[in-house]
């Protein structure tokens, strides 16, 4: 489906300022951030940014389909960068990967319906969906738009989790979910978040320095993230903190299955 495009309005961050408070070893291979829409992908790639130097960091573009032609060189291997995007399963783009170090986070798909219309109803979107934003719909409705996309306006979530997420599973790319991601970041002190950002990072080719707790504190900072909750611009209505039960059928309805396949069930 053809959609509209939308401009999203975030806040800035200082974590350019930032990551020079580090001593920080160049990446020696590509890296692609990449992510389904409203799994945690800035939060992912704050964190990654202050364990890799400013000036091996793709802030040209947030890559996308559209765009991947014109910013291949954020894929050099004779010019290791990371960057960062939603990149959809296709021969192009994982011709463009080959040989990069790819991390794909997903998300529990009950919870991510609710993320995208909180993500929607804000002020951070602006693009042909103002009229959800008016109280006209019922929250219900909404979510089923989340659900099933608005014809022409908004894909809908099997489209997503199709090209995003699915078609990707069993090739090059590492899965990781973003709740393991959020506990990580929640247990920063204990054991279980040191091995589990050892083997991120390692997956990654960055070696964990002994201040990376620091560093993760740093990226993680939720006042560093313009689509973090919290941050989204103007007034947003009340969208419930669980999927309804009738919206949870209908995501299993739309995506038989999709939840166990990616271990949420």
């Amino acid at each position: 489906m053809k959609v509209k495009t939308a401009r999203i309005v975030a806040q800035g961050d200082n974590l350019n300022v930032r990551n020079r408070e580090f001593q920080q070893t160049p990446l020696q291979a590509p890296v692609f951030l990449n992510s389904v829409p409203k799994c945690g992908t800035h939060l992912f790639r704050n964190i990654v940014r202050m364990f890799v130097p400013v000036e091996q960091q793709y802030h040209k573009a947030f890559i996308q389909i559209p765009v991947l032609q014109q910013h291949l060189a954020a894929f050099s291997p004779q010019n290791p960068m990371v960057s960062w995007g939603h990149l959809l399963f296709s021969d192009d783009s994982a011709i463009a990967l080959d040989g990069v170090k790819q991390t794909l986070l997903v998300r529990d798909p009950y919870d991510w319906v609710l993320a995208r219309a909180r993500f929607f109803l804000s002020d951070t979107f602006q693009g042909s969906l103002e009229h959800l934003k008016d109280g006209q719909l019922s929250m219900e409705e909404i979510l089923n738009m989340m659900i099933f996309g608005i014809y022409g306006k908004a894909p809908t979530m099997n489209e997503i989790f199709t090209h995003n997420a699915v078609a990707w599973v069993g090739t090059r790319a590492r899965i990781m979910k973003m709740e393991d991601l959020v506990h990580a970041v929640r247990k920063l002190d204990t054991d279980d978040a040191e091995n589990y950002f050892a083997d991120v990072l390692g997956y990654l080719g960055i070696d964990m320095p002994a201040d990376w707790r620091e560093r993760v504190r740093i990226g993680s900072d939720r006042k560093q993230s313009g689509t973090a909750r919290e941050n989204l611009a103007g007034p947003e209505r009340a969208v419930p903190d669980e999927l309804p039960e009738t919206q949870k059928r209908l995501v299993d309805l739309q995506l038989p299955g999709i939840r166990a396949f990616l271990g949420y069930s």
